[in-house]
């Protein structure tokens, strides 16, 4: 029987165990700062002892793209260069570290963030095809902008490129992997999606985008090990007609395991950016945080509309409520059919589902690793309890996600998950033995 403490290989990495911190936002940018918030942010992870740290979504190109305030763009060497600090850290843990690489397209900042629009009126979003109608609805009705930036072929092989060339610059950075973001609306996700994807080019197939990136970054990085996610929009609303279903996102598995990708993160999501992405509670602390009234103001057009979003967001937790491995199932199918290693993530909390997903139970593996994001913002630590066989502390209460959308870093906002905390870290909970 496995279990979260065995070790297992990746791309011909060998790693200690089977617990990998997601890709979460670290709200680092690019300032004099950064590289020391990611450090502040990743190396206790590394520290803790967990077998694999991902990097939060890393902006490719040098505009344009970001899907929320504050993420780190990665489109320039010499920045790039100065994150060997990052990665020497990690590595001086005993860690090992991949960089995730996105584009938001259709989701970037200049469609949503009433403040970023005003400060960047002339800047365009990157599109697979035009738009499909229910974005340009709510462009007509002014609850989003759309200026899409369709690509040409050749624009689309650039692109590509781009992922490549960033690819090169982290691996001489020091960096052990890189991870596509090809979820959560991102633009990989959009070529992929038939509800986004209406070319009548090579890149009709969305697969072909993720081969031109694949051989990209195998010309300009060698042989480090790249890993994407693979969406299943299976939780696109009832009026989405065009989406890709959970068959044909396994075949999509297939063929990306058949190209070359070393392992593969099956998730289950929509065709927007919604609550999909972060199930669980209603966040209301984060709702009605006193500090943040005009940052919400500030970001969703002013304080009627960010009561709007506020109550989409409230119907929209009753949808999505917290359900430890929701996409387990999604994940065990793609297991069956492909010989890469298979990533679980997603609303696991507790050691036992840790090793029930990776067959210590009755039922077949789900995944060959296990991970978690958000925990991680209330215990950077957490993987020296998680490997002592104790639980996160999370509740999936989503109060420490809202916030970011005004640039707020993410931390965990709720009383009596930082006072739990606090009291592990005075009795050294956090302490690996040596056993680990």
């Amino acid at each position: 029987m496995t279990t979260l403490t065995d070790p297992v290989s990746l791309g011909g990495l060998s790693l200690p165990n089977r617990l990998y911190r997601a890709p979460v936002l670290e709200c680092a940018g690019n300032g004099p700062d950064a590289v020391e918030t990611l450090v502040r942010e990743l190396e206790p992870s590394a520290q803790s002892g967990v077998g694999l740290v991902f990097q939060g979504a890393s902006i490719v190109t040098d505009r344009g793209g970001c899907a929320a305030p504050n993420m780190t763009r990665v489109h320039d060497p010499s920045f790039v260069a100065d994150l060997s600090r990052l990665t020497d850290a990690v590595h001086d843990a005993g860690g090992t570290i991949f960089v995730q690489l996105a584009h938001g397209g259709l989701r970037s900042m200049s469609t949503w963030h009433a403040e970023y629009r005003e400060r960047h009126p002339d800047q365009r979003q990157l599109a697979v095809s035009e738009p499909p109608w229910q974005l340009r609805a709510l462009d007509s009705a002014g609850i989003i902008s759309l200026k899409p930036d369709v690509l040409s072929t050749a624009e689309v092989w650039d692109l590509a490129e781009q992922f490549g060339r960033v690819a090169g610059s982290v691996a001489d950075a020091g960096y052990d992997g890189i991870h596509l973001s090809a979820a959560n609306m991102s633009i990989v996700q959009q070529f992929l999606s038939p509800f986004y994807n209406r070319r009548d080019d090579e890149f009709a197939d969305g697969v072909r985008f993720l081969e031109a990136i694949h051989d990209a970054v195998r010309e300009h990085a060698g042989d480090v090990p790249l890993v994407t996610k693979v969406p299943a929009e299976t939780v696109a609303p009832s009026f989405v007609r065009r989406y890709i279903s959970r068959p044909e996102a396994v075949r999509i598995a297939e063929r990306l395991a058949d190209v070359g990708y070393d392992a593969l993160v099956p998730v289950e999501v929509s065709t927007f950016w919604d609550m999909s992405i972060v199930r669980g509670a209603f966040p209301d602390r984060a709702w009605a945080a006193s500090d943040l009234q005009d940052d919400y103001a500030a970001a969703f057009g002013g304080p009627v509309r960010a009561r709007a979003v506020e109550l989409l967001n409230r119907l929209q937790a009753r949808r999505f409520g917290p359900r430890a491995g929701w996409n387990a199932e999604f994940c065990r199918e793609v297991r069956e059919r492909v010989d890469v290693p298979v990533l679980l993530e997603g609303g696991v909390r507790t050691r036992a589902d840790c090793d029930r997903f990776l067959g210590a139970g009755d039922d077949p593996p789900a995944a060959d690793m296990v991970g978690m994001a958000r925990p991680f913002y209330a215990e950077p630590r957490l993987g020296a309890r998680l490997l002592d066989g104790h639980d996160a502390l999370c509740a999936s209460c989503n109060n420490c996600t809202v916030p970011q959308v005004t640039g707020e870093p993410g931390r965990c906002r709720t009383p009596s998950v930082v006072r739990e905390q606090a009291r592990l870290e005075q009795e050294d909970a956090y302490e690996r033995t040596k056993t680990d």
